[in-house]
């Protein structure tokens, strides 16, 4: 169980990092923004950060 966790946490910090790489700091604002509203299933806080995100991937599209 212990391996599976450390592999999850890997790739989220991988994923996180390629966000921020690419897309900078407005980036993470929306992952972070997105992981937190499904953490706390607030669908509101959650809609933002996906918003956000899709506003990048279009513009760099």
């Amino acid at each position: 169980m212990p391996l599976i966790a450390i592999v999850i946490a890997a790739l989220a910090i991988g994923f996180e990092q390629l966000i921020q790489w690419k897309y900078g700091p407005l980036g993470i604002v929306a992952f972070v923004l997105l992981t937190v509203g499904i953490k706390a299933k607030n669908t509101k806080i959650s809609g933002v950060g996906a918003v956000i995100l899709v506003l990048l991937l279009a513009q760099s599209g």
